[in-house]
């Protein structure tokens, strides 16, 4: 009764815990929207719906971050839908933000559509669409909303992050069951229900990285899943620092193949036996008393010698295994942290602050979470081996170990990727991030439950020694027509033992408590797995809400804050230009000069003087402040004319540090420039 009681009240709590991680799922898919690009697109020349007198000479976009491009990433449509660009976009004066494609020459006036796609520097793309019109605005056939709209195609966005989820997943797989058997069940890897979760990481990983390869070209380009075995594209891709990360994976699975053969050959090795207690000669029966003590102490002397020599046999037996796990465990260690390599050199911890300390910061969460998310696949294996209370207590400790460190570099990682508690709960990162962090909450819960198992395992002698294996006869084998039925019940009752052998001689009431918990916890971490790809595809917060605060500080006609002038807090910079030109303006000094010069809003005053010092006007002038440290810009400014040569603005400047103020000045249709100075903030 008590039993059946205790049975009850666990599957309450199984069933608390699925409906709480249902409800946590339901949250996941209704709160988290379609990820999007880390590089946000800042400025544009021409602007956005502009009307130009003359036709340009060339369009430039100006991003977030740096981009990188391909042939076909800015396409410019004339109203027939016909392209009028000359391809092939290129960074304009070196600057890796930075997208500009040639026009023909003699456009006719009407209404041009850009179409752009680029992939930002943490590997995400972006795409969309804006129009600008020459001599006044026209009909157009292309649909510029359609084309914002773009992104890439369906199947190949859903095959895309399946393959970073499995990929993910196999790591944890691999990476934590291998963990597991060198160092809590080295016997497991002659066993082949844990080979076979060896080899499944293995060939899942390596075909996830191979189906992300293929993918990553029709991904950045919006085209369709037929796409992915065209050989530009996947040269294209290996030129990314993405495509260099995944062909370096490929290598390191060559060298983990090597591993795991080792591992298995070697390790699954029986250990030499050690030779059995010599039998005691047998002594007289006649003597004295003194004798007879003399011959105890004798004995008891012999006794300790022996069971000192037994002992430095036993460790002289085991050493060659304790060295060759020692070996392979550098060996996979070594291995495990170039694997992790592989995706956090091309995901948020690339780029940023502190890239320092985030690189390293992120191998190890993930090879904690392998060590944890592994480990229990491996644990439900091992309990259903038959293994003792020693091993589960093992990866109890491991799994403490890595619970600390997932906690510590995740707290890093947040902060670095939040940056406010409003991008908690104002940005798409920080909404994932709450959700991953409830998972994360449930999964400690259910290890709660397991420890409570454990406990009863280790108060249980009986079920907490391990399982001998045990083998099933062979049935003697006899014509299939036989009529005896006593004969017949007989071999299906050993078929029946047959197939089962095994499956159940470990699963005592306790272990298969333990069991059901450790497999509530697995499936708990697939949800974080799930999560933890979509946060990879999810912008930043803390970049998010930064460029989202400027650029609503630079629309035109948003209500800005009124910057507080201080006397005696002006700022002045001093920006010598030569846009190379031949009229009077082409050169000369633009002088920035900034009240209060701290961070929030500052009153900004741009003057463009001539080499004479005189006033000089410009058909075009672009203000913009850059914080590189922080990936913060470039955040335009406003400006308002204030007579020749003289124009004034609102900055926004939200964080201290050292930023880049940059002056863009076109002199003429073709000659410009933009100079840049360094000044510090806080």
């Amino acid at each position: 009764m008590q039993s059946a009681g205790l049975e009850k009240a666990s599957h309450r709590r199984i069933a608390g815990v699925l409906g709480m991680l249902g409800a946590l799922l339901a949250l996941m898919l209704a709160g988290a929207g379609p990820a999007s690009a880390h590089a946000t697109l800042d400025s544009t020349d021409p602007r956005q719906n502009a009307v130009v007198a003359t036709a340009p000479q060339a369009v430039t976009l100006t991003f977030s971050e740096a981009v990188s491009l391909s042939s076909d990433s800015v396409r410019v449509l004339d109203p027939a839908g016909q392209a009028v660009d000359t391809g092939n976009p290129a960074h304009a004066d070196g600057r890796g933000n930075t997208a500009r494609v040639g026009l023909r020459s003699g456009l006719a006036n009407g209404t041009y559509t850009v179409a752009w796609r680029a992939v930002s520097e943490d590997s995400h793309p972006v795409g969309g669409a804006f129009t600008f019109s020459v001599g006044a605005p026209s009909d157009t056939s292309v649909s510029a909303t359609a084309l914002q709209g773009a992104k890439a195609d369906g199947l190949v966005a859903a095959l895309y992050g399946t393959g970073r989820t499995v990929a993910y997943a196999a790591f944890a797989l691999l990476a934590g069951v291998a963990a597991f058997v060198l160092v809590c069940w080295p016997a497991g890897t002659a066993r082949r229900p844990v080979q076979r979760l060896l080899m499944t990481g293995w060939t899942a990983l390596l075909v996830s990285t191979i189906a992300v390869l293929l993918l990553r070209g029709p991904y950045e380009r919006g085209s369709g899943v037929g796409q992915a075995f065209d050989l530009t594209l996947v040269r294209a891709t290996l030129d990314e620092r993405i495509g260099t990360a995944l062909a370096a994976r490929l290598l390191l699975l060559a060298a983990g193949g090597v591993f795991l053969s080792l591992l298995v050959g070697q390790l699954g090795q029986p250990p030499r036996p050690v030779p059995a207690k010599p039998l005691a000669a047998a002594g007289g029966t006649a003597g004295s008393g003194a004798d007879e003590g003399e011959d105890e102490g004798k004995d008891e002397s012999e006794d300790a010698e022996a069971a000192e020599l037994r002992e430095l046999e036993r460790r002289a037996a085991e050493r060659p295994q304790r060295e060759t796990r020692l070996g392979l465990g550098v060996a996979g260690l070594v291995l495990a942290v170039a694997l992790a390599a592989t995706w956090v050199g091309a995901d948020h911890a690339s780029v940023g602050i502190q890239v320092w300390l985030a690189l390293p910061f992120g191998i190890l969460h993930l090879i904690a979470m392998a060590l944890w998310l592994g480990g229990l696949a491996a644990l439900l294996v091992a309990l259903r081996e038959g293994v003792g209370a020693e091993v589960v207590d093992r990866f109890s400790r491991i799994a403490f170990g890595s619970v600390a460190v997932l906690a510590g570099t995740g707290i890093y990682q947040s902060w670095r990727g939040l940056g406010s508690w409003g991008a908690l709960t104002g940005t798409e990162y920080g909404r994932l991030l709450l959700v991953k962090s409830g998972c994360v909450v449930v999964m400690l819960g259910v290890a709660w439950m397991s420890r409570a198992w454990l406990a009863r395992l280790r108060s249980a002698p009986a079920e907490a020694a391990e399982v001998e294996r045990t083998e099933v006869p062979e049935p003697v084998a006899v014509a299939a027509h036989s009529e005896d039925p006593v004969r017949r019940a007989q071999l299906a009752r050993q078929k029946a033992a047959r197939e089962s052998a095994g499956r159940e001689r470990g699963l005592t009431p306790t272990r298969a408590g333990l069991r059901r918990s450790v497999l509530v916890e697995a499936l708990v971490a697939v949800a974080v797995l799930v999560v933890t790809t979509m946060l990879t595809n999810s912008p930043p917060g803390r970049v998010a809400s930064e460029v989202s605060a400027g650029a609503a500080a630079a629309a035109p006609g948003a209500a800005a804050a009124a910057p507080q002038t201080e006397p005696g807090r002006t700022v002045e910079l001093k920006l010598p230009y030569d846009t190379k030109g031949r009229t009077p303006n082409a050169r000369g000094t633009a002088t920035v000069t900034l009240n209060p010069a701290r961070t929030g809003p500052n009153e900004v005053k741009l003057a463009l003087d001539g080499t004479d010092g005189q006033p000089v006007d410009v058909p075009e002038v672009q203000l913009a402040f850059t914080l590189p440290d922080r990936d913060l810009g470039p955040l335009p400014v406003a400006l308002t004319p204030e007579g020749t040569g003289r124009w004034s603005g609102t900055a926004q400047l939200p964080l201290a540090g050292n930023w880049v103020v940059s002056v863009q000045v076109r002199s003429s249709d073709i000659d410009q420039t933009t100079p840049t100075q360094q000044f510090k903030i806080g």
